[in-house]
């Protein structure tokens, strides 16, 4: 199979095959790609994230260290020495899981101490916390909304808001279009029962800023509710890294402050901030919380050491944002579209898969890890090179990694 005439959107559905068939053509394509060293998936490494680390080449099984610019371990937090600490302190009183589901035998003190500190953090009067971000998003909007309801969504939301709304009505807006969404809110207004806007707060393939304090004026002006994922947003923007609501001044006035604590705290798991009747309603109407073992001890004891490393230590931010800028200048200079992205995350768009995957091979036998996003991710003219920056990325990192842009864009004829 000749795997640059097929996109991963042509072996979802093979009509008349089932899926072990299916899955055997996906193979044979995916061969393809390995065969021609397309395939930058499953690097594994052997250190853990951070602005360097040791990877097992694909091909060669052999370790070689490369600069990692593929993490949403924005603040390097995964490695902290307070988070690891606490996170062993933790391990040590509970053990290695809690036992049970967090509504009946497994709510620990530590997770309570995470939630209250969750929704301090966000500005809201009480949070729920989950095993993964995705989870608690997928999880969440299937609990509040039904079929008399309706999700209004911009149209990158993150994967989980859009299979969480799979039970109710959807219409999605052009991207961070207050017009296109102000004709949804008044076509619906009277409507649905339950009207909620669902947007990103920091969008993961493009790295702009949703403009949330007027979605949240304009939602409530036409009756609907507000809920803003945080997930690459907490720790990155904001004053104080509390994210999009502190970034706009406009804490506590959004319904639902959704995020992750995979990205800028470190770890895994994701949370719902709100107001208390709706986090109890989720407690006992969200099933991933329900039926899902709680949080490990070690994740919790992590994630509140997390959170107060972001309070105790914003020199760590200031080093990212010194790094953002850095970066963002030089490549403007050198000619690359960047699309609008506003943070740690950048968008190479070349606009051709096939130009994509080539100079992400080229890159990694350069030891630089970055990742290829194309159709059907994002639409074909828009096909792109992801990277994202840590606060521990070296000026002499950076240098590097332009050096080789540099190189490579002109060798591609892209900038």
């Amino acid at each position: 199979m000749d795997s640059t005439k097929y996109s991963l959107k042509d072996f979802y559905d093979i009509p008349g095959k089932d899926i072990m068939e299916k899955a055997a053509v996906f193979s044979e394509y995916s061969e393809d790609v390995k065969r021609r060293h397309h395939y930058q998936y499953r690097r594994v490494s052997l250190t853990g994230s951070g602005p360097t680390m040791e990877v097992i080449d694909t091909y060669t099984g052999k370790a070689r260290e490369m600069i990692y610019m593929a993490s949403n371990d924005y603040l390097n937090l995964t490695k902290h020495p307070r988070v690891i600490e606490a996170g062993k302190r933790a391990l040590e009183k509970y053990g290695a899981g809690a036992g049970s589901v967090p509504l009946l035998g497994g709510t620990l003190d530590i997770h309570c101490e995470l939630e209250k500190a969750v929704a301090e953090f966000k500005g809201c009067k009480d949070a729920i916390i989950y095993t993964s971000g995705f989870g608690s998003n997928c999880n969440t909007l299937l609990a509040m909304l039904g079929k008399s309801d309706i999700a209004i969504l911009d149209q990158y939301v993150h994967a989980s808001i859009v299979d969480g709304c799979s039970r109710t009505n959807v219409r999605f807006f052009r991207h961070n279009n207050l017009e296109a969404l102000e004709k949804l809110l008044v076509k619906f207004e009277n409507e649905y029962v339950t009207k909620l806007v669902v947007v990103d707060g920091v969008y993961s393939m493009d790295g702009d800023i949703a403009p949330l304090d007027r979605i949240v004026e304009l939602a409530h002006s036409h009756g609907a509710y507000v809920m803003v994922d945080e997930a690459h947003a907490t720790g990155v923007i904001g004053e104080n890294g509390r994210g999009t609501p502190e970034h706009f001044h406009i804490e506590g006035k959004v319904d639902i402050v959704a995020g992750t604590f995979s990205k800028g705290l470190g770890a895994v798991g994701g949370f719902i901030a709100a107001n208390p009747e709706l986090i109890e309603y989720l407690r006992f109407y969200s099933r991933g919380y329900m039926f899902s073992t709680a949080m490990t001890p070690q994740v919790a004891g992590s994630l509140r050491e997390g959170l107060k490393v972001i309070v105790d230590e914003p020199e760590r931010r200031k080093r990212l944002w010194d790094n953002i800028n850095y970066f963002r200048n030089n490549l403007k200079t050198l000619g690359f579209n960047l699309g609008n992205s506003q943070t740690a995350i950048f968008p190479l768009i070349i606009g051709d898969d096939m130009k994509v995957k080539e100079i992400c091979r080229r890159l990694d036998e350069m030891d630089i890890y970055v990742n290829p996003v194309f159709y059907p991710a994002v639409s074909r003219n828009l096909a792109r090179i992801r990277i994202s920056l840590m606060s521990e990325h070296t000026r002499e990192h950076l240098d590097k990694v332009l050096n080789a842009l540099e190189y490579l864009g002109k060798e591609y004829d892209i900038i």
